[in-house]
């Protein structure tokens, strides 16, 4: 048998071993090149999403938040789970999805307040408007005037003839929140005398009234529903522009001469300003659909609100129009920050 040189023998295994080496090279950079392509490709959601609330459990926002939750978890088959952060009026919480990561994984649920209210009553806000952007106003609604049971008055001009005599006091879901400036604006137009008591969301704002920690509250309608219905407080005056349906013995404001106390309270969510467009319409359209089943919108209707699901131009109006609104009350009526 006839054999190479050894030196031809080694050039051959050279030329081998670089060969492989390439092809190795190409395999790696090939899949290195890839990952980050097949990554962005990846459809949203592929982990589990936080849903994160700036108010108690057990609010109107919240049992919303809850009912959303599920509707989305189905529909997009990802974990979508409620976190909640409240303080300060929203700010912890709208802090907390301002500074997080723009990729549609943190998602704020609120209400308007924070954004439309918050911004004339504290010096500084940990956060930039231009930090979120709106996702959607899911709904409305308006407050509800109660009083606890041990309240004399039966009407509003028989409290507001007792609060001019002896200030009453009003629980609120805190410094900032509808309820504090809608019990700012009665104070203004009525001359009654009273003393704000700030809890930390509707739902313990409710409960003090309850149980006659305080004598009042202007507080969401969906938190003292039930109840006024289960005759646990009394309804004096709602602040929508017509009755509601579910409380039809109670008047409107506006019927007893008090038109600037009239109120709405919006239910919204946000996202960090950056995230990218196709998540948001990813978002939008789940939301969209969530909105249009049956057992959102009996959940929507027992909570005594009003769907909206607005969107994009018409959402970022509605709350600059409640923010220039708000700027003007607060300081007409010197409201400040307890």
């Amino acid at each position: 048998m006839t054999t190479g040189s050894p030196s031809n023998t080694f050039r051959g295994t050279r030329r081998r071993l670089a060969a492989a080496l390439a092809a190795c090279a190409a395999l790696a950079f090939g899949a290195t090149a890839t990952t980050p392509a097949l990554a962005a490709d990846a459809p949203y959601p592929t982990k589990a999403v936080r849903l994160l609330v700036n108010f108690p459990a057990g609010g109107p926002i919240d049992i919303l938040a809850r009912a959303l939750a599920d509707a989305l978890q189905k529909d997009l088959k990802q974990p979508f789970i409620v976190d909640n952060r409240p303080g300060a009026g929203g700010n912890i919480g709208a802090d907390l999805v301002a500074k997080s990561p723009a990729d549609g994984y943190t998602v704020l649920l609120g209400i308007d307040s924070t954004f439309t209210i918050n911004p004339h009553l504290y010096a500084s806000m940990p956060f930039a408007a231009k930090d979120l952007k709106p996702l959607m106003i899911f709904s409305s609604s308006g407050l509800a005037f109660g009083v606890a049971q041990g309240v004399k008055a039966k009407t509003l001009p028989e409290f507001i003839t007792q609060a001019k005599a002896e200030p009453a006091t009003f629980s609120s879901a805190g410094n900032g929140s509808p309820g504090h400036i809608a019990a700012e604006i009665f104070a203004s137009d009525t001359g009654a005398k009273i003393t704000h008591v700030p809890y930390k969301g509707n739902a313990p704002a409710v409960l003090a009234l309850m149980g006659d920690e305080v004598q009042a509250g202007i507080l969401a309608t969906p938190g003292l529903l039930p109840q006024v219905q289960a005759g646990k407080l009394r309804a004096l005056a709602l602040t929508g522009k017509q009755r509601s349906p579910l409380l039809p013995q109670v008047p409107t404001v506006g019927e007893l001469g008090l038109k600037g106390l009239e109120f709405e309270v919006l239910y919204l969510s946000m996202l960090p300003a950056g995230t990218p467009e196709p998540v948001v319409q990813t978002l939008r359209t789940a939301l969209r659909k969530a909105m249009a089943l049956p057992e959102i919108k009996t959940r929507i209707a027992s909570l005594d609100m009003v769907p909206l699901g607005e969107t994009g131009t018409a959402a970022t109006e509605h709350l600059a129009a409640s923010q220039a609104r708000y700027g003007r009350i607060v300081k007409a009526t010197g409201m400040k920050v307890d």
